[in-house]
């Protein structure tokens, strides 16, 4: 492991906790649209293309500090900067672990609220996975984010810096092996993306609109995650995007997913598959079935036979999650033999089943537990 530079916390506030009530942040350009930057840029008396100079600095060149815009004149850029570019995420903690190809950061907010990071590198892509909440509201109990509660909902903006902040550091070259691009996001940070609607999508269409317009990633290579909000989910059906939908099941059974996701006391696994089966069927995208393997919880060969059933025959692809456990917490992961035994289950009824790759185990790299160890020191 290796750690990078770190952000001494105010001193008033050694433990990193929220010194002030949880508030939304200012406006950024990132939570408006082209023309949207433009009517604020001429509201200060500047041309609607400096708009566009700022946007491509932002988006197309990933440069976030004002300062550095040096084709704008220094009048204009200190307004501009002053109703567009207002610093959103302040570095708390960094941290890189798999030889530096897995890169954990935690942000201070304005309102002092945390929220986590990971920039992960592969030979063929790099990949962000971005917070879409100030913990989380779900309340699912072998989750560290979960355990915190809610704070607040992060605005459009503040998803998106996260995301380019971390496109930054891929195109500085520093994840040796890997493109210098960045290539895909996911909403599986802290929070659940659909309880964060109208911004997650925003953040979605920001992401993937051209630059300068936004970042110019593509929809396909975006997933959004749910734990099964059911209303929500139907609704992302309608968007017309492109985005992978992944669903937080954990479990097969009503019975054990009402301890496991609470929100299963709403909306029972039957609905939330419907609303899943509706998703891939308006979009032709196939869903992520997301299963977390708890030791002698849901491991059980007869809970394979049954997600195997229920499966079957649908545009999905089961991921299984080695659990990544929480300090203190009485969850564990599954032993690898009873892990390749869910895998052979799955598989023999057809169903398209790997085993996520665990990075991050030596940096808190479960959602929320590099929040949750910066707060108790």
């Amino acid at each position: 492991m290796t750690s990078l530079p770190l952000i001494p916390i105010a001193p008033d506030d050694p433990t990193g906790s929220p010194a002030r009530r949880a508030t939304m942040p200012p406006r950024h350009l990132a939570d408006l649209d082209l023309p949207g930057r433009q009517a604020v840029v001429t509201g200060l008396g500047e041309s609607a293309f400096r708009a566009r100079q700022v946007s491509t600095h932002y988006f197309g060149r990933l440069v976030r500090d004002p300062a550095r815009m040096t084709d704008l004149p220094a009048g204009a850029r200190d307004r501009i900067a002053g109703e567009l570019l207002p610093n959103l995420l302040t570095p708390v903690r960094e941290v890189a672990t798999d030889d530096g190809a897995t890169r954990k950061a935690l942000w201070r907010l304005h309102d002092g609220s945390l929220v986590e990071s990971v920039l992960m590198g592969y030979p063929d892509r790099v990949t962000v996975c971005i917070s879409s909440q100030a913990g989380c509201g779900m309340a699912c109990p072998f989750c560290a984010t979960g355990q915190a509660g809610l704070t607040r909902n992060l605005s459009t903006a503040e998803i998106v810096d996260q995301a380019v902040y971390l496109a930054g550091v891929a195109a500085s070259g520093a994840i040796a092996g890997s493109p210098s691009r960045l290539s895909h996001v996911v909403f599986m940070g802290m929070g659940e993306p659909l309880a964060n609607y109208s911004r997650v999508v925003a953040a979605v269409r920001r992401l993937t609109a051209p630059a300068p317009e936004g970042l110019g990633l593509s929809q396909r290579h975006v997933t959004v995650s749910t734990v099964g909000l059911v209303p929500a989910m139907r609704r992302l059906a309608d968007e017309g995007l492109s985005v992978t939908l992944a669903l937080s099941l954990h479990a097969p059974d009503d019975e054990l997913r009402d301890e496991l996701v609470p929100v299963n006391q709403r909306w029972k696994v039957a609905e939330v598959l419907d609303a899943a089966w509706h998703y891939a069927e308006r979009t032709g995208r196939r869903v992520s079935i997301e299963y977390a393997m708890i030791r002698d919880v849901n491991d059980q060969p007869w809970r394979a036979d049954l997600l195997g059933r229920l499966l079957a025959g649908r545009l999905t692809h089961v991921n299984l999650i080695p659990l990544n456990p929480t300090p203190g917490s009485r969850w564990d992961a599954s032993p690898k033999p009873v892990e390749r035994e869910f895998v052979r289950r799955l598989r023999a009824a057809g169903v398209s089943t790997t085993v996520r790759d665990t990075r991050g185990r030596e940096i808190d790299g479960a959602c929320g537990q590099l929040a949750a160890a910066t707060v108790t020191r």
